[in-house]
């Protein structure tokens, strides 16, 4: 069986739909599943244990300038591509006008299909397309977790049951240096996010940071763009033995990331990559909305949590969660 998974953006809408890859393969053992996905995350994609091919498009990019002719000449390139194969089953798990269109330009089988979502959950985007090009259009629980929403569309299209555990299947490659005793265990601070609102005050990581500092751990800065990068430089410079770790692709800040002692973020697709990957995470929201993104159990260990408060959780909450799972 042939699968083509459309799932483009964003990064943690990305990362949330990889289990329903796994839960396809515990179903299905010999599916073959293919994933579509904007250009700057098909390192991540590839990274997810069952993808068999990675299909990177630029729509974001695209569609900015529809009408030049170097963008014509990449989409008639990416169709080409998407048409390789004859799919079984087209899954559409974005719901949305961009993604429909790519689920329609893929090839079906003579008794292929393709699927959908039949409506919005709460706090998602959604547009009416999705329906439209959709062979068979399952119903949602509107309150879903963006997590067991993609789940809930897999299992209805494929018709088992939701396994009663998570499995990212997201794939690091750790180089473990058994020569190198002397350094010390770091945990990583993802204070970027695409929205202002979301951040954490800048005084509060350094509060942070140096309480970690004092308990004997190091204290590692992430960044995604020039504005979080010089942000991390001045936190850097208030946490003692803070580093500023380098913009980094993808699969490699996977693999980076694979090696911390945890990670203290907010909500942001970092902080997802960090779920994933099964590390001790907490996870700071300003706004009521963890039961859509937050971190789901993995399993009887409670390895990562949600700290929700307004106007913002305080230094005190955070290092009393990160405590309980470190300590996990």
């Amino acid at each position: 069986m042939n699968i083509l998974i459309v799932k483009l953006s964003s990064l943690g809408d990305v990362v949330h739909a990889m289990p329903a890859v796994q839960d396809i393969l515990a179903a299905h053992p010999n599916a073959r599943i293919d994933w579509v996905v904007e250009r700057a995350f098909a390192p991540l994609v590839s990274r997810c244990a069952g993808v068999q091919r990675v299909i990177p498009c630029e729509l974001r990019r695209w569609r900015k300038s529809p009408w030049r002719a170097s963008t014509r000449a990449e989409w008639r390139l990416f169709t080409q591509d998407l048409q390789q194969q004859a799919y079984d089953l087209v899954i559409d798990l974005q719901g949305l006008t961009k993604s429909a269109l790519v689920a329609r330009l893929a090839r079906l089988t003579p008794a292929g299909a393709r699927v959908a979502m039949a409506n919005r959950t709460e706090g998602s985007g959604y547009e009416a397309p999705t329906r439209w090009v959709a062979d068979r259009a399952y119903p949602m629980v509107p309150h879903s977790h963006a997590l067991t929403r993609s789940r809930d569309v897999c299992a209805m299209a494929l018709g088992y049951a939701v396994p009663n555990f998570i499995s990212f299947g997201l794939q690091a490659r750790i180089d473990i240096k058994e020569d190198a005793p002397e350094n010390v265990a770091r945990v990583a601070f993802v204070h970027g996010t695409s929205r202002a609102d979301k951040e954490w005050p800048f005084e509060h990581w350094v509060a942070l940071g140096q309480r970690l500092h004092d308990h004997g751990l190091g204290v590692d800065v992430l960044h995604g763009n020039d504005a979080e990068e010089a942000r991390s430089h001045a936190l850097a410079q208030r946490i003692p033995g803070a580093v500023v770790w380098p913009r980094l692709r993808l699969d490699a800040l996977t693999d980076r990331l694979a090696t911390s002692a945890g990670v203290v973020g907010v909500d942001s697709g970092l902080s997802h990559i960090a779920v994933a990957l099964n590390l001790p995470h907490v996870q700071i929201y300003n706004f009521d909305t963890a039961w859509r993104t937050g971190p789901l159990p993995q399993g009887p260990r409670v390895r990562q949590q949600a700290v929700f408060a307004q106007p913002t959780p305080d230094v005190a909450t955070v290092w009393q969660a990160w405590q309980a799972v470190a300590a996990a």
